[in-house]
């Protein structure tokens, strides 16, 4: 797993987020955007997955779209992550976009890690996982979610319930006592990626 990292190596806040091709060239703005918006000291790791649908899934469904099927591989990232998480003197956040939102929130089930999820457009209408959040307990006391505004409307009928699912699962978030915001970014799913997981990760950082 590669990692790219921003910011200072000693800092005590330190933000991590799973990316994918796709995230690399907009890695710089989106930390610039952090910086600027909280003013804080942080390191930003931002470790690369070498399969996108294999290594973020919590467990195996068919593919979507395309032919590419969802591998069930996030348990085995997740130990690749805790490696950077061993001084427990440090606060660390969890966040991404897309399907890496939905790893960072799933990820919050798992351990006790993580002070706050950044979890922008995830995508939360993975087969199961509200169920899944409705059975089990999560782990860290502040989560953001957000959506862009088009994303629900989409000929796709399973992706199209992304709009239902995470209203339902802020509603359940704070039904169970977190800290738990949903924004809604104009748009479709596609548009300011960077900027939305900056603001993700702002929001949780200032609470």
């Amino acid at each position: 797993m590669l990692a790219y990292e921003y910011g200072t190596p000693s800092a005590p806040i330190v933000l991590i987020q799973m990316v994918g091709d796709q995230d690399l060239a907009s890695l710089e703005k989106e930390f610039l955007s952090i910086r600027e918006n909280t003013g804080a000291d942080f390191r930003f790791l931002a470790l690369k997955v070498e399969n996108w649908n294999s290594d973020l899934s919590p467990w195996s469904a068919p593919a979507v779209y395309g032919k590419e099927d969802f591998g069930g591989g996030a348990a085995a990232t997740l130990s690749e992550v805790q490696k950077y998480c061993t001084d427990l003197s440090k606060t660390y956040y969890i966040g991404g976009y897309s399907l890496a939102g939905l790893f960072a929130l799933w990820a919050a089930y798992q351990v006790d890690l993580f002070k706050g999820v950044a979890a922008a457009s995830p995508s939360i209408w993975f087969p199961g996982f509200v169920e899944y959040m409705k059975e089990h307990e999560l782990r860290s006391r502040t989560v953001y979610l957000s959506l862009g505004d088009k994303e629900e409307k989409t000929r796709n009928p399973l992706m199209a319930t992304v709009g239902e699912k995470i209203r339902e699962a802020q509603d359940l978030l704070k039904r169970q006592g977190r800290n738990c915001i949903l924004e809604w970014n104009p748009g479709n799913h596609f548009k300011d990626a960077d900027l939305r997981t900056a603001k993700a990760f702002c929001w949780v950082m200032k609470q």
